[in-house]
């Protein structure tokens, strides 16, 4: 305790005390009337009321959730179709380009084949014409 507050007597007074009661009681009286109990038949039928509601609620909430379901669902059944379309249509024409693409590689290879065969037929003859050359001289 400061100094000051020593040298300050506590002024106490009977009547601050008596509006502190009675303050308090009226708030404790408001306080009451308003948490009192009800009678059974009341409480019971405001539960009632109270359980009515809440279902009404969840009947309500269900029946939007499995309208959104269906709305998903269908949109989902509609995108994966399209994408299996799509999957569908892509791998024919992968697989065309394919077979294109093979037809054109064979065709080049057999074109390349016939060219090499005829090189080496070529080069067969001509080596084949410098040994009789160096075999035989005079003709």
């Amino acid at each position: 305790m400061s100094q000051t507050e020593k040298d300050q007597p506590v002024q106490s007074s009977g009547g601050t005390f008596f509006k502190g009661a009675l303050i308090g009681g009226l708030i404790g009286a408001a306080a009451a009337l308003l948490f009192a109990p009800k009678p059974g038949n009341e409480l019971r039928e405001d539960l009632s009321d109270k359980l009515a509601l809440v279902t009404d609620k969840t009947k309500e909430v269900a029946g939007t959730v499995t309208d959104k379901t269906k709305e998903m669902a269908c949109a989902v059944t509609d995108k994966a179709t399209e994408i299996a379309r799509n999957v569908s249509t892509k791998t024919s024409g992968i697989a065309t380009t394919v077979a294109e693409s093979t037809s054109h590689i064979v065709d080049s290879v057999k074109s390349a084949s016939a060219d090499v065969a005829k090189d080496v037929k070529d080069e067969s003859k001509e080596v084949s014409m410098e040994i009789n050359k160096e075999l035989n001289p005079k003709v």
